[in-house]
């Protein structure tokens, strides 16, 4: 989980890198380089680090399958029935890959992040490009964050 949290900040380094949407990015949002120069770094990259933490933690039971059956025995094995056992020798690596895991991280981006970071842009009277570049983001994020989590 820590290896895709610290893949959202690698993303985020290119994604709003001014050669790519950083430029567009700063326009939309209405801030200059003075505004950007002007945050402390740390502070700001310890928390995204932590939230991106967060958001992983939350990943695998949307991008892992067997999370489910894990909750449906109480996340304890040892009190489950035979069946969870059966079913896990069946079906425990079963969709255990980067790519499905990619997947699931894109559905997450396009039905949780990009109706909440667009109902928040829409407050801040902001454009459709500013909610299509962030959402896009955190779209491509946790696509990537779910492949990681989904794979490992």
């Amino acid at each position: 989980m820590l290896v895709a949290a610290i893949s959202a900040l690698v993303i985020g380094f290119i994604w709003y890198h001014p050669k790519v949407f950083g430029t567009a990015w700063m326009r939309s949002a209405g801030l200059t380089e003075a505004d950007l120069k002007g945050g402390n770094m740390a502070k700001i990259f310890i928390l995204a680090l932590f939230f991106a933490f967060l958001l992983s933690t939350a990943l695998p039971g949307i991008v892992i399958h067997q999370v489910g059956a894990l909750s449906l025995v109480g996340g304890d094995p040892s009190n489950a029935l035979p069946s969870y056992a059966a079913f896990l020798s069946d079906y425990g690596n079963a969709f255990r890959t980067f790519k499905h895991g990619a997947l699931h991280g894109t559905l997450t981006g396009i039905f949780i992040a990009l109706p909440i970071l667009g109902t928040n842009a829409l407050f801040e009277r902001k454009g459709a490009k500013y909610i299509f570049i962030n959402s896009g983001y955190w779209i491509v994020t946790l696509a990537i964050m779910g492949g990681i989590i989904c794979a490992w």
